[in-house]
C-alpha cells in the first residue's frame, strides 16, 4: 500500500505543537531529543515544499506552450 502524503498544513501544525512542548521545558531529555529530531525533519520537509511551490509559481507558460522561469527585474 502506498504511503499517504501528509498535508503541508498538518506538518506545520505538528511542528508548532512540538516547539510549544519543547519551550515549556518539562520534557525529559530523551523525549526532547526525539521531539527535536522530528521537528527538524518536519521543518526540512516544509522548507522543501515551500521551495518547490515557489519554483512552480515562478514559472510562466509562453504562447507557444513553452515553460520559462519568471524573473522580475528589481531596479531601485
Amino acid at each position: 500500500m502506498a504511503k499517504e502524503e501528509v498535508k503541508f498544513e498538518d506538518k506545520l501544525n505538528e511542528l508548532e505543537k512540538i516547539v510549544l512542548e519543547l519551550e515549556k521545558g518539562d520534557v525529559d531529555l530523551d523525549d526532547a531529543i526525539e521531539k527535536y529530531t522530528n521537528a527538524m525533519k518536519l521543518a526540512k520537509e516544509c522548507s522543501e515544499k515551500l521551495k518547490a511551490a515557489e519554483e512552480n509559481v515562478n514559472k510562466i507558460l509562453t504562447d507557444a506552450g513553452k515553460e520559462l522561469d519568471f524573473k522580475v527585474d528589481e531596479e531601485n
